[in-house]
């Protein structure tokens, strides 16, 4: 089954979701509040312990800000998603053109910049339906290359994105206020 028609089938399931299943839904101009807090939520319990405090500070001030929550909604190049449960956000996804510092990374390719989910919403496959409903909306217009950064430690991930195709082709430093990360690059297509 290609991804477009597993992503499709995941949205139509939801119209059949319970109170108490997760929802998830394309988020608007109204959103970058809730969409600001759920990348400071998420990133902060995946991976604080990694850095130290100035450091994790300085990185969700300029990443996880109101600001630049409604500069990625108004985008028109980009689009999030949120994960909704018993009325509160838990989890999201961003997608839009590839910034991977990748030789082969072209204006046309696409990419899946961040996809989170709170560990207690985590499990039962609602990662795998945000990944898909995502993947699809970046080959809306036809197939392209898609590419995705993953921390080099997040094993769990990188089984994940590799179940839907992509391949390790490279890996750069991901900048956390002074701390650099290892991440490696992802590309399908």
């Amino acid at each position: 089954m290609a991804r477009k028609e597993i992503a499709l089938s995941s949205v139509a399931d939801e119209s059949h979701a319970s109170v108490a299943t997760p929802t998830i839904r394309r988020a608007g101009p109204g959103d970058a509040d809730a969409l600001a807090a759920i990348g400071r939520a998420t990133f902060t319990e995946t991976f604080a312990h990694l850095y130290p405090p100035a450091d994790l500070a300085a990185f969700l001030a300029e990443a996880h800000s109101l600001a630049r929550a409604a500069a990625d909604l108004a985008n028109p190049a980009k689009a999030v998603w949120l994960v909704e449960a018993a009325g509160e956000v838990v989890g999201y996804a961003l997608a839009g053109p590839c910034k991977l510092p990748h030789a082969d990374v072209t204006p046309a390719c696409g990419e899946l910049d961040r996809i989170y989910i709170l560990a207690t919403h985590r499990g039962g496959g609602l990662g795998s339906r945000l990944l898909d409903l995502t993947l699809a909306w970046l080959e809306r217009n036809g197939p392209r290359r898609l590419w995705i950064g993953v921390y080099s430690e997040n094993l769990g991930a990188q089984r994940l994105y590799a179940s839907r195709g992509f391949k390790i082709v490279g890996s750069y430093k991901f900048v956390v206020g002074e701390t650099l990360d290892h991440e490696l690059i992802m590309r399908w297509g």
